[in-house]
């Protein structure tokens, strides 16, 4: 028995995934993810096919020596990141420079429909130092507003497969990891639009979204986060907005990036941060 994305898959698992693939070794990986789901109803809480994590965990298998996978579509060919160019929908607007104490209601927005869509991954191609990069899988994104006047943009989506100060902090085993990783959200992208100078807006809006996300959270994908986590490069951002909102700094990452092979540092370190949505967080994921 071996566990991939939080499922354990027996030997009769994987005895069925080569099958199929012998069955038709021209079948694209997509069609066989969802062949896959459908035959052990690997599903969200609310009904949507597992199909984008059982393509990871296929690839996790393949990587092991226990599959062959069909040929990639893709080839090696390397995907594009997505551009977004600026026009005057993202221009910049009125200043802002009062206290939050002293700005109109502050509210959050999920980001629906594609014209909302697209124009708030402008606002992070052009404003956010990072750019715009997609997310994959479960997320959530919002707009944030003061009144009527668009503040800041926040989103949420899967969390890191891996951090060593991240499990220390949740003391979970390798198992209980693998089965809850999906009840840790990441707080993917947050922009407060540059010319917005408003003191104490930053962790109002970090309160309000952890708050508000668990609900929102629920009601798309069927159960509730239970802590969540982000990362700051610690060089260039000392985190404060996060401590205000009694985000927790637990850490730091090495700095190899994702997928990397390598001992050396390729990317800058960050500062790992989380915040408990739950008081008994730590019991929830060592389940």
């Amino acid at each position: 028995m071996t566990i991939y994305c939080a499922r354990e898959f027996s030997i009769d698992d994987i005895q069925t995934i080569r099958a199929l693939i012998a069955q038709d070794p021209k079948l694209q990986r997509t069609a066989l993810s969802r062949q896959l789901c459908h035959l052990w109803n690997w599903a969200k809480p609310n009904g949507e096919l597992k199909d984008m994590t059982c393509r990871v965990a296929l690839l996790r298998m393949q990587a092991d020596g226990l599959i062959i996978l069909p040929p990639s579509r893709m080839g090696s060919v390397v995907r594009k990141r997505a551009h977004f160019p600026s026009t005057s929908a993202s221009d910049a607007q009125t200043p802002v420079s009062q206290p939050v104490h002293e700005l109109a209601p502050i509210t959050l927005r999920v980001v629906s429909g594609k014209a909302t869509s697209m124009l708030w991954n402008e606002y992070i191609a052009r404003y956010h130092y990072l750019g715009y990069a997609a997310m994959s899988g479960s997320q959530i994104r919002y707009n944030v507003f003061a009144g009527e006047q668009l503040v800041a943009c926040i989103s949420f989506g899967a969390s890191a497969w891996k951090l060593k100060d991240r499990e220390r902090y949740i003391g979970w085993s390798e198992e209980q990891r693998q089965r809850n990783l999906q009840r840790v959200i990441n707080n993917a992208r947050f922009l407060v639009l540059p010319w917005i100078k408003s003191k104490g807006l930053a962790s109002k809006i970090l309160s309000l979204a952890a708050r508000r996300l668990p609900k929102d959270w629920m009601h798309r994908y069927g159960f509730e986060p239970v802590l969540l986590e982000t990362f700051v490069e610690y060089e260039r951002h000392k985190g404060t907005c996060y401590k205000a909102a009694n985000w927790v700094n637990v850490g730091r990452t090495t700095g190899r990036g994702k997928k990397s092979t390598s001992h050396k540092p390729l990317i800058p370190a960050k500062d790992i941060w989380l915040y408990p949505l739950r008081k008994n967080f730590s019991t929830l994921l060592c389940k």
